[in-house]
């Protein structure tokens, strides 16, 4: 077994990424455009500063792309202070590392301010030796400087880490980092390129705990 986890936060720990999928649809009629299926997937795994605006860009090159990002964030956090719910098998997959003496950090594209609260929120802080935020690396996802990053604070290679994302993004950048990457698909379902870039897919986190168990990720 590997010495280190890296966990994604939303869509992977907690089931917030249909959230920001709805809002970012919700928001084009405010702006006076029709909403755009691809715009979520496309967004996805991004941090939300410059990489989010200029994929907004793209998409509705006459909108005021930041104002567009930030009213997304104020459905999202409105969304967020009612409650947040864990994805499947987070608890499970937590103790299980913690038991086997398996260090873990999140990487997420949200700053370490919202992480860290996220965390202790469910009261799962503790099981977390690093958390890393898209405002501590110049580049977001799919750069792989976060998760490098992550490895690093763990005081180990991205090599002995697994990483556990949900997007499409996420995945390339933990792939480009070197470290092993295992997609638990949430609003999205992988596609070939996708998949040739995991060592493992599975359905939710309690199904990878099994896996690890019977050594075959």
């Amino acid at each position: 077994m590997k010495h280190g986890a890296i966990f994604d936060m939303d869509g992977t720990l907690f089931d917030t990424e249909k959230l920001y999928r709805q809002a970012w649809l919700d928001v084009a009629p405010e702006f006076g455009v029709e909403p755009n299926y691809d715009l979520p997937i496309a967004v996805c795994g991004t941090n939300m500063r410059e990489e989010s605006v200029e994929v907004v860009q793209k998409f509705y090159p006459n909108v005021d792309a930041a104002a567009y990002v930030a009213r997304v964030l104020e459905l999202v956090e409105a969304c967020r202070e009612k409650g947040l719910d864990l994805m499947t098998g987070v608890e499970e997959i937590l103790n299980f590392f913690r038991d086997a003496g398996v260090k873990m950090a999140v990487a997420s594209s949200a700053p370490v301010a919202l992480i860290e609260d996220n965390l202790l929120r469910k009261n799962l802080r503790g099981y977390f030796d690093v958390l890393v935020g898209s405002d501590l690396v110049a580049h977001g996802k799919p750069a792989p400087d976060i998760f490098l990053l992550a490895a690093k604070k763990l005081n180990l290679a991205p090599e002995d880490c697994y990483i556990f994302e949900d997007s499409f993004n996420g995945i390339r950048a933990a792939h480009a980092a070197g470290g092993t990457a295992i997609m638990i698909p949430d609003t999205m379902q992988p596609t070939d390129e996708i998949k040739n870039l995991c060592t493992g897919i599975f359905a939710n986190l309690n199904q990878a705990v099994e896996a690890l168990k019977r050594e075959e990720i």
